[in-house]
Order: C-alpha cells, then sequence, then structure tokens
C-alpha cells in the first residue's frame, strides 16, 4: 500500500515535466571555482597553491574539525587562485580556481571492492576519505551521521529517493539510470551499521525510477522498495521515518533516537563509487530548468559555475527574475550567475521576473490552513506572533526548535504571511542566545 504522512501541500504541479524524461548528459566547462564549505561545519582548508599542477581526485582542502571534510579536485589542470569569494549567505569563503586541462589525469585512487565483501570496519572512514556529505541538500557529513553514539542503535537505514522538492527530477534519473549504484551505497551503509533492514521511499510520481530500484533489489540482502504517495514534504528525514517505519522523531532528538538513519539515495551512490571504486565526490547530476531554452539533467563537476552550466542549457529564455540552488520551497537564492555549484546542488531553478515577485504579505484570517498543513503539528499562527513580536524564550516553548523550514505553512496561507523567514530567524536568533550561553559558562 502507498503510504503518506500527516499535513503537507501539492505545490507545483507539473513542475518536473520539463526535466523527467530528459537522460544525463556530462558537461565539463573550462574553470571549476571549488568553494571550501561545501558542508556543515567548519570550512575546508586550502592546500594547494597558484601555480600548482592538481590531478582529479587530489585533496585540495584538508578537513578541519570534528564536521570537517576533505575537498578534491573535479578536473585537472592549474590552480589559477585560491581567494576568499561572496557566497550565497554573502560571507566571504574560501575557494579554489582550477584551469581545466581536459587531459582528466586522475590521483591514485584506493578502490576496496564489492560492498557485500569489504570489511565493515573499513567502509566509515572510506566515506570521510571521500568528502561524501548529504546530497540532497541538507550537506550533513555522512560519516559523521554513520558514527553512532554510544548506548544508540540503529534498525533501520532509510534510503531518501522521495525527492519531493519542486522541479527536481535528479534523483529520479539517478534511480533510472544507476539503480544498482544506489542499492551497493545502501547495502554499504547497513553493513557498516550492522542493520538489516534497507528500506527505498520513493513517491508514485516515478514509476519507472520504483521499477528499476525494484529489480536492482532483487536478490540483495534485506532491502526493498516502499512507493509513497506523492507529497510535499514526504523527503523529510521526520516524514519519512513515519512513513516506512511507523517511527516518530522525538521533539528536540535525531533519526538515530527512534533507531533510525536516513541518506539520500545520491549520497548512497557517491558512498557506492566510494567503496567500489576509491572515487571521492568530484561530480553529481544537477537538474537544471525554468527559463531556459534546453531545460536538462547535467553531470556536472563540482565547482561548474553557473553562468556555464545556464550556457550548456542554451542560455536564459527571458530576462532572469531570479535564479537558486534547489527547488522552489527550500531554495537558496543566488546574487548572480557567477557562483559555482557545490556537492548539494541538486538542482539550478530560473524564475522569469513575473515569478519572482513576492506576495505582499496580508493580515491573518484565522482559516487555520498552516496548522492543517504543517507535517510536523506546530501550530505557525502562534509562532509568527511571538517571532514577530521577537519573544524568542516564548518560540522556543511553541516548538519552534522542531520546524523544518519546509515552507508548507507559508505556501498553503491564502493571506501570503511570511512565515517561514519568521520561523528562520527565529530559530537563528535561539540558537545565537544558546551559543552565548554556553560560552559564558
Amino acid at each position: 500500500m502507498k503510504a503518506t504522512f500527516r499535513g503537507g501541500v501539492h505545490p507545483a504541479h507539473g513542475s518536473k515535466r520539463p526535466t523527467q524524461a530528459l537522460a544525463t548528459r556530462d558537461f565539463v566547462s573550462d574553470t571549476v571555482q571549488i568553494v571550501m564549505n561545501m558542508n556543515i561545519g567548519a570550512p575546508s582548508k586550502p592546500c594547494v597553491k597558484k601555480g600548482d599542477h592538481v590531478k582529479v581526485g587530489q585533496v585540495i582542502g584538508e578537513p578541519v574539525g570534528f564536521l570537517g571534510l576533505p575537498v578534491h579536485a573535479s578536473v585537472s589542470g592549474e590552480v589559477v587562485a585560491v581567494d576568499a569569494i561572496p557566497y550565497l549567505t554573502g560571507d566571504m569563503v574560501q575557494s579554489v580556481t582550477i584551469k581545466n586541462d581536459f587531459q582528466d589525469e586522475w590521483e591514485e585512487l584506493h578502490p576496496l571492492g564489492n560492498v557485500e565483501k569489504v570489511d565493515p570496519a573499513q567502509i566509515i572512514p572510506a566515506i570521510k576519505a571521500a568528502g561524501i556529505c548529504g546530497m540532497g541538500g541538507a550537506s550533513f557529513p555522512t560519516h559523521v551521521k554513520l558514527t553512532i553514539a554510544p548506548g544508540k542503535k540503529c534498525e533501520y537505514v532509510l534510503a531518501n529517493g522521495a525527492e519531493c522538492e519542486t522541479h527536481i527530477t535528479c534523483d529520479d534519473r539517478l534511480m533510472q539510470e544507476n539503480a544498482t549504484r544506489v542499492v551497493d551505497g545502501l547495502r554499504a551503509v547497513m553493513r557498516a551499521l550492522n542493520v538489516s533492514q534497507g528500506i527505498i521511499g520513493i513517491e508514485d510520481n516515478k514509476p519507472a525510477a520504483i521499477a528499476a530500484m525494484q529489480k536492482a533489489c532483487q536478490g540483495r540482502h534485506g532491502v526493498r522498495v516502499q512507493v509513497m504517495k506523492t507529497k510535499y514534504p514526504q523527503g523529510g528525514e521526520k516524514q519519512l521515518i513515519k512513513v516506512l517505519t511507523g517511527r516518530e522523531v522525538p521533539s528536540g532528538g535525531l533519526p538515530i533516537d527512534c533507531g533510525c538513519v536516513v541518506v539520500n539515495v545520491g549520497t548512497c551512490a557517491a558512498i557506492a563509487d566510494a567503496i567500489i571504486d576509491g572515487k571521492p565526490v568530484i561530480d553529481r547530476i544537477c537538474t537544471v530548468t525554468g527559463a531556459v531554452r534546453s531545460p536538462a539533467n547535467l553531470r556536472l563537476r563540482i565547482g561548474t559555475i553557473t553562468e556555464d552550466i545556464i550556457g550548456e542549457c542554451g542560455g536564459y529564455s527571458t530576462d532572469p527574475g531570479k535564479i537558486f540552488f534547489g527547488g522552489a520551497m527550500t531554495g537558496m537564492c543566488l546574487p548572480n550567475d557567477q557562483l559555482p555549484m557545490a556537492k548539494s546542488t541538486n538542482g539550478i531553478v530560473v524564475f522569469t521576473k513575473e515569478e519572482a515577485v513576492s506576495a505582499e504579505e496580508s493580515p491573518c484570517i484565522r482559516c487555520s490552513k498552516c496548522v492543517d498543513a504543517c507535517p510536523i503539528g506546530l501550530n505557525p499562527y502562534d509562532m509568527k506572533i511571538f517571532a514577530d513580536a521577537e519573544k524568542w524564550d516564548v518560540c522556543k516553548k511553541k516548538h519552534v526548535m522542531d520546524c523544518m523550514l519546509c515552507g508548507a505553512c507559508a505556501f498553503i496561507c491564502p493571506a501570503r504571511r511570511w512565515l517561514t523567514p519568521s520561523f528562520k530567524i527565529a530559530k537563528q536568533k535561539i540558537a545565537e542566545q544558546a551559543k552565548k550561553e554556553a560560552a559564558a559558562k
């Protein structure tokens, strides 16, 4: 039976159609600019200098801190710059710019072989060495997620193939074109954590991906596909866990607190590449759509500049009003098209000027649609009152820290209340306050 969760919305019907049937094709540009802060945690430290020759897969950024990950060159060629650039949040971040020599000269790789035969103790270190973070957009370091704290136990590994965001079809194409690699990665995680149950959750608007994944699961120990109803945010960790296992993540808790680990299908494929081939994360599939002449699913080298990507898709079909990484619900707006894509960039969507116009906020009409839509049962109307009043302590008591910032409440609101931005600010303020209190102790 198809499973689903409480609440949710159905945004942008048809937004996936322009790319859903388009097979992935490669695009390699003449220059990449690889930023050092592609994952949650401290930015990596550049370990190359201008004038150096680098190979594909060579470490160009060394990890810093507990959440740190290495960063690898995605092309071979000459380092033409190591400098700071403004990135998505406006903060300056270190980057390494490489002029591609198109020789694709690789650093020596160290494959571990078949995921069913490799020593399980080698899997998590290999994932860290490959620089793998959440490929679905969260960018949390995968090796940290798979390092289970004492007293906790993982019973389910869930592969997130929901891809519920608007416009994005890269995971759909990955599952159709590389289903076996996705299952290989899932099995690697299961073996690393000594887990016997692995479930791949896919929404029912991806029939070809469902068929491909079901075929790839045949004969593989403990893995199966669960078809889910198409609804946003079906791909949220908490929603996925509830739908696939019936368990609930406790307030303020993590998936492991209910015995689950969730990994995106793109992350699974990257894990398989790291184990089987010894390959670090140097590329990924990205959906490019919206106001471009030729929408596409492209396999891009990490650090490819947005302007070059749009050019590969025939350029803009009209003057762009807004460009963002990710889907329309949770994507990050770009200040310009000179920014490079990162490991977590699953989509580049261009809105026209008409589509980009923000709706004017109106007074709440007390319809309670936001309450009905919230997938985790919060009261957005109530939280908004206290967030706007900057009563952060009350917001915390109203469980704003459990808010996923999925935007379902703002999407369904007939008064076009700016709910999600208010909650994002409240979460930031509460986190800052907690950090100050911890530093004072």
